[in-house]
């Protein structure tokens, strides 16, 4: 039992109530400003981007379209297959590493400005004051009883909610099957069992996250905001609130001395708090639970400049400017430090990998399968004939026709059907062919050989594949 509680049911009821607290729902004030521009120009730009690209055609096929049926990826002008998963993990460990190296430099600009939880969030945020009005009578509603009003705004704000998400939703199964085959089932009523499922998982997602869970997200079940600190040092951009300029913050008149009574610039007026995604208050201090979206910045710089004080009381700083060890004017000088640069450079060499070994990448895959009911035969000419399969791949747009060569052993001859050594876009082909070499050039009873597959068109792509040939 706890000292001072002589009922352990009491002792135990203050231990829950401090562990679990109700949500209090956030009614944020909108904002207009410099920051508040840009999340409305990156949710225009991210957004255009998402909903455009799948139907955006390349090369006869869907810009971005990640088939998994077919086992194919297309990215623009690229096509990758199973065997090139590597490009893919390449770019999501520049991902994690670009978002490391903006973080260490600005903290959370990625959770701010481009989040997806943040993006349809915004959205959905427009749409709820556009349809029940602004922060104040969004408030005045959350309390009313339901009448005809309420019924009206709420169902109107919900329907707008689905629309979006289900759209969303759509747009994400578009990645992964082809999204005008996709539309065409749609309006038929012909989608099949899974892509139903994903179209409304993910829009029930969005509209969950979106419209209802928000902030709880970001504050509990994002891992970001858990180890973001890490990444953090004393010259790293962060919101912050300036207490050495702002403190004792009191309410006063515009044509008040405020220095002259000992106040700070700080009016107290509360609007940091009232703009704030997720509720906090800048003026505390750091907290996870800051997202980075600058609105307190937008809304103190308004106050600011409606009393006529220099704007910046909430503005990107560091806590050593703060500490007053350098001013804001050296920031700059501060970027490359050694933890930025560390990160820099560990990016710099991954992007250079990724780019150099595709543009190096051979569109093409050649595998060699020996005929293993007859291994090795006597031909009338006194040579020995091995048969193999030469199964091709042509990774490309375009169709190729090749030529197949071998060495290794002197004067082999290739034996096949010209005809068969066609292949056309994407398409894979498999060509019998008979190696011919007479017994006195064999090492051995078996004789490493190389089998060369070269495009008749493109010189430069080719692959050579290790085989051997057999004496008996």
């Amino acid at each position: 039992m706890e000292p001072g509680h002589s009922n352990p049911a009491q002792a135990s009821s203050e231990l829950e109530e401090s562990l679990y607290a109700v949500r209090q729902k956030i009614q944020p004030r909108a904002v207009h400003g410099w920051f508040a521009d840009w999340r409305i120009a990156l949710v225009l730009f991210t957004q255009l981007l998402y909903y455009g690209l799948p139907w955006l055609k390349w090369d006869g096929h869907q810009a971005v379209l990640f088939d998994l049926a077919a086992r194919k990826f297309y990215i623009f002008g690229l096509t990758l297959w199973p065997q090139d998963f590597i490009w893919l993990t390449g770019l999501l460990v520049i991902s994690a590493l670009a978002l490391f190296l903006f973080t260490a430099v600005a903290g959370r600009l990625w959770c701010g400005f481009a989040c997806p939880q943040t993006v349809y969030t915004e959205i959905f945020m427009w749409i709820e004051e556009w349809a029940e009005g602004n922060h104040l009578v969004r408030k005045k509603l959350d309390g009313m009883p339901w009448n005809a009003e309420k019924l009206r705004k709420r169902g109107l704000k919900h329907f707008l909610w689905f629309v979006v998400a289900f759209w969303t939703g759509f747009t994400f199964v578009g990645y992964f099957t082809p999204i005008t085959t996709l539309w065409e089932e749609l309006i038929t009523f012909n989608t099949g069992g899974w892509e139903t499922f994903w179209i409304f998982f993910y829009a029930f997602a969005t509209w969950g996250n979106a419209g209802f869970m928000r902030e709880q997200v970001c504050k509990y079940m994002c891992p970001y905001a858990r180890f973001q600190s890490v990444m953090f040092d004393p010259d790293t951009l962060v919101i912050s609130y300036d207490a050495g300029r702002g403190e004792p913050r009191g309410a006063r008149g515009k044509k008040v001395d405020y220095k002259a009574k000992g106040l700070g610039d700080c009016v107290d007026c509360g609007i940091c708090v009232q703009v704030c995604p997720t509720g906090i208050d800048i003026r505390k201090g750091l907290q996870y639970e800051c997202i980075g979206c600058a609105a307190c910045i937008d809304g103190c710089d308004q106050v600011m400049e409606k009393m006529g004080y220099p704007k910046g009381l909430i503005r990107y700083t560091t806590e050593n400017v703060l500490k007053g060890k350098y001013p804001d004017g050296g920031i700059l000088a501060h970027v490359f430090r050694p933890r930025v640069l560390v990160y820099g450079a560990i990016l710099l060499g991954v992007i250079s990998a990724f780019l150099v070994t595709l543009a190096n990448r051979v569109p093409l895959r050649v595998e060699v399968i020996r005929d293993r009911a007859t291994l090795s035969r006597a031909i009338e000419d006194g040579r020995l004939e091995n048969l193999y399969t030469v199964q091709i791949l042509n990774m490309e747009n375009r169709p190729h026709r090749y030529r197949i060569s071998a060495s290794g052993v002197d004067n082999i001859r290739v034996v096949t059907d010209e005809s068969r050594l066609k292949a056309a876009a994407q398409q894979t082909v498999q060509v019998p062919i008979r190696l011919q070499a007479d017994p006195a050039n064999l090492k051995g009873p078996s004789t490493p050989i190389m089998i060369r597959v070269q495009s008749e068109e493109n010189p430069g792509l080719v692959r050579e594949v290790k085989s051997s040939f057999l004496r008996r």
